[in-house]
């Protein structure tokens, strides 16, 4: 049975970009284990249509990856509905979902808190289980975004 996975940051155009980006790849090189994986992404605030920030996409292209053609969603219930399990970068975002859709409460978490990435992660302390908004930020904010999520994403797709 499918498996579909939904990243939810502010605007879609940075954090969720990304880690939708991270899972396909995970999901690719671990057909084995993932051949019924599917992952989308959607922002809280996002405009329909919005490019990945330029931070993000070059990014992912030092990691072998393709941000160009990503366009950005809102959030919507049918989103929402359609998801088996749905991955927050912040609190704030996950209770907006449960706003919309408070039926949905079992299937929402943040991302690193499905992970449980609770102790360290890349060999610092974890001071929030929240993924930091990288916009607007410089280049190496957006690697350390990028690096952070990753290894969560690893863990929540072997959970799943």
């Amino acid at each position: 049975m499918a498996k579909k996975v939904l990243f939810i940051c502010t605007g879609n155009t940075c954090r969720s970009s990304m880690a939708e980006a991270i899972a396909a790849k995970i999901i690719a090189e671990n057909q084995d284990k993932f051949a019924d994986f599917t992952v989308t992404s959607a922002g809280t605030y996002a405009l329909d249509g919005v490019q990945a920030a330029s931070q993000a996409v070059k990014v992912a292209e030092e990691q072998g990856l393709s941000l160009h053609d990503f366009r950005s969603k809102s959030i919507n219930p049918r989103l929402i509905s359609e998801a088996d399990i749905i991955l927050t970068m912040t609190r704030g975002h996950k209770q907006q979902l449960l706003n919309i859709a408070p039926e949905a409460k079992d299937k929402i978490f943040l991302l690193k808190e499905f992970a449980e990435i609770l102790e360290k992660q890349l060999e610092k302390e974890i001071t929030s289980l929240e993924v930091r908004d990288p916009f607007g930020q410089s280049i190496e904010v957006y690697r350390a975004c990028y690096y952070e999520m990753y290894e969560a994403i690893e863990k929540a797709l072997d959970k799943i």
